[in-house]
């Protein structure tokens, strides 16, 4: 037997007025078709679970959204949509979503690959080229210290540098921006080092 979550419930009553009689139907139907799956919270989103990830619904702003972790393999091609997070698009009231049988076909096959142990390769996202930016590059290269942290650290916390410098929206924040970046990486430290764990 499935097993409902509060947090769920809790999620569901803090949504947007739109979103949940939405959120309510979703849960309904994935509960109908695979009564045995579970509820969780995972990345501040409710997701159903059985026997690994099926599915998982979210509430924005303006929109919800419906996920099926194999969603290549479940949802047909022509009802695909990419405007938002999920397989369907930007989810703003019921009529937004396919019939209910369309749903339940969806759900049960979901459950049924999970049942065959089905797995979806997924590409890793293609990451941009780590570019050193003009301004850096001159700020490292007066700092030997920091230049040589710089080249130490991992590319991912290079990257890190990189867009928050390169995300500045005026050129007094992109300053002092650069100021900081320098300090820190002269002292070894990552981008993040005030949430990094000793």
């Amino acid at each position: 037997m499935g097993k409902k979550d509060a947090r769920v419930d809790a999620y569901i009553e803090q949504s947007a007025e739109f979103a949940r009689p939405i959120l309510k139907h979703l849960r309904a139907v994935v509960h109908e078709a695979c009564p045995e799956c579970e509820e969780t919270l995972k990345w501040r989103h409710p997701h159903f679970m059985y026997k690994g990830m099926l599915a998982g619904m979210a509430s924005f702003k303006e929109h919800c959204a419906l996920n099926f972790w194999k969603g290549s393999l479940v949802v047909d091609a022509g009802a695909r949509s990419a405007d938002a997070m999920g397989q369907l698009g930007r989810l703003t009231a019921i009529s937004d979503l396919p019939p209910k049988a369309t749903l339940l076909k969806w759900v049960r096959h979901a459950a049924a690959l999970n049942d065959d142990g089905v797995t979806v390769k997924r590409e890793p996202a293609a990451k941009k080229p780590i570019t050193v930016p003009a301004d850096l590059s001159a700020a490292l290269k007066k700092n030997k210290k920091a230049q040589a942290a710089f080249a130490a650290f991992s590319p991912s916390k290079q990257r890190d540098y990189l867009e928050w410098l390169t995300d500045a929206k005026s050129d007094d924040t992109r300053r002092r921006r650069l100021a900081t970046a320098v300090e820190w990486i002269s002292e070894g430290k990552s981008r993040h080092w005030k949430y990094e764990t000793r």
